[in-house]
């Protein structure tokens, strides 16, 4: 089995490190400096621990990959890229959604019949090119997967074992989305981080965010795991460490604007819950607030923390 990781970005690369590390097959597709980085230098894992560099394949698209019949294909790349990448794969490849957000496993099973969700927990970072860190150790996250809609196979099996080997904590689960949507809610928050920074008054401001959300899923009808078992499944797993002396800036959104990429992955976190309101008659203001914001600082290349806590819950009010 090869895995082929299609964005090696940090939830990817980190992936992709690990499991080359502990001797699984794995190719990764990247683009710009990143790319060349890997292909010049390697994949630099940076962790508590210390560094490594892993010397594997690097494509600029999922078409050099020269797929084979045992490959499996990995999203991880933003959603908003999700259907581009499927149109360049194999319709006969299983496929892993190793990413944020619920539209994306729909997506792919519209091309592929074998889909698979991963319900990402892990802290991680890209802000350089080549170099990818793990701010979780000695474990650097939980990765559960299921088969999408519902249900668990022998390839999910494998995969979590895989998984496991590298490293993960990683358990095949039948009910993968219903686990995914209670992190969708947990990334409500990402878009007000980014916005604001890691600051007193972030809790405040994203509250509201968070609520909208659960009372959206649940005017839809859509079960999510509870708060309760959610703490249960991470207990005191993840720890999250310093790695080279920095102390984490923030996730995935707040990334993005540091490294000015000009987009945010907030249509399809926020969003989500955005159109699930005007789906079911529910006002979403804090959502499509945050959503609009964080949106507009990625497109005029702003960086993370443009906004106070105080001034986020003035604009939601003024919504």
């Amino acid at each position: 089995m090869r895995f082929v990781i299609i964005g090696a970005g940090a939830v990817g690369g980190v992936v992709a490190g690990r499991l080359a590390g502990s001797g699984t097959d794995v190719a990764v597709v990247a683009r710009g400096p990143h790319l060349e980085a890997i292909r010049r230098d390697g994949l630099l894992l940076r962790e508590a621990s210390g560094d490594s560099v892993h010397r594997i394949p690097a494509f600029a698209t999922p078409a050099e990959a020269g797929w084979r019949p045992d490959d499996v294909a990995v999203l991880a790349v933003k959603s908003y890229d999700t259907v581009g990448v499927l149109e360049q794969l194999p319709r006969d490849l299983p496929v892993v959604c190793l990413q944020n957000g619920v539209a994306n496993e729909r997506s792919a099973l519209r091309r592929n019949a074998e889909v698979y969700g991963v319900c990402v927990m892990l802290p991680s970072a890209h802000l350089s090119p080549g170099v990818v860190v793990a701010q979780c150790a000695p474990v650097p996250g939980i990765l559960d997967i299921g088969r999408y809609p519902a249900g668990t196979d022998g390839l999910a099996t494998e995969i979590a074992a895989r998984l496991v080997k590298a490293g993960f904590h990683a358990e095949p689960r039948p009910d993968i989305m219903r686990r995914k949507y209670t992190k969708l809610l947990m990334n409500l928050g990402n878009a007000v981080e980014a916005l604001c920074g890691r600051v007193d008054g972030l809790d405040e401001a994203t509250a509201p965010v968070r609520a909208e959300g659960e009372a959206v899923l649940r005017a839809a009808g859509i079960d999510f795991a509870s708060a309760e078992e959610d703490a249960e499944r991470r207990g005191d797993i993840l720890q999250l460490r310093l790695v080279g002396g920095e102390e984490r800036g923030g996730g995935s959104t707040w990334q993005s604007l540091a490294r000015r990429t000009g987009s945010v992955e907030a249509d399809y976190l926020n969003g989500e819950i955005v159109l699930l309101g005007r789906l079911h008659g529910v006002p979403t203001p804090a959502n499509e607030t945050a959503r609009r914001l964080v949106l507009a600082a990625a497109h005029a290349g702003t960086g993370p923390g443009s906004l106070t806590p105080d001034e986020f819950l003035a604009r939601l009010r003024s919504a």
